[in-house]
């Protein structure tokens, strides 16, 4: 079983088990990908807007962040999912509960890729349907390798869902320029994850 990992957080770092809020509406996000692609810095820089470096890849973890939809606060609890291999069998339970999916893959990685095409049509077998709010998202964008854009964007047309890249560089290789530019970084992602799970979300409902 997976430890407890705790960080302090400002956004609010809540166990997997966190009960929905009575007055906003709460989306449960699943962030999932091979291991060592940067989901907790993906995660982490979504959450808080900074670059962590310091985090154990095998340990699963859950946050909360609240975020203007349709101009009402809404909560997202994001749970950063463990991407080895002796964790895979707890997938289906996280797909069962979630309400949208982060495909994170490395730019660096063709076969982090593959891994995504693969937990595209798990997530689909196990909702039993098509309409499931997901993003593929690229990391290290900074070491890219030559080609790897062509094929994420095919690949994120195929499963007709929306790409993002990004770079969750550690803090001691950025300057400040770099940081402002993460923050508008997390500030874009946070508005495409959170546009496309409330309309695919409100649509069920309606």
């Amino acid at each position: 079983m997976p430890r407890n990992h705790k960080r302090s957080s400002s956004s609010g770092h809540v166990n997997a088990t966190t009960k929905k809020t009575k007055d906003k509406p709460t989306y449960k996000i699943i962030v999932l990908g091979s291991g060592g692609v940067g989901k907790s810095a993906i995660t982490i820089q979504f959450v808080k807007s900074f670059f962590f470096s310091d985090y154990d890849p095998t340990i699963e973890d859950s946050y909360v962040k609240q975020c203007l939809i349709d101009n009402q606060i809404a909560q997202l609890e994001i749970l950063d999912s463990a991407g080895q291999e002796e964790f895979k069998p707890m997938r289906d339970q996280y797909v069962r509960v979630g309400e949208g999916f982060l495909l994170v893959f490395s730019l660096t990685d063709r076969r982090s890729l593959e891994e995504c095409y693969k937990l595209h049509r798990d997530i689909l077998r196990i909702k039993d349907t098509d309409n499931v709010p997901m993003l593929l998202v690229g990391n290290k964008l900074d070491i890219r390798q030559s080609g790897m854009d062509v094929h994420a964007r095919a690949a994120a047309a195929s499963m007709h869902i929306p790409y993002f890249e990004t770079s969750a560089r550690t803090r001691h290789n950025i300057d400040e320029n770099n940081r402002m530019e993460v923050r508008r970084r997390s500030q874009r992602v946070a508005k495409v994850i959170t546009e496309t799970i409330s309309k695919k979300v409100q649509a069920k409902k309606n």
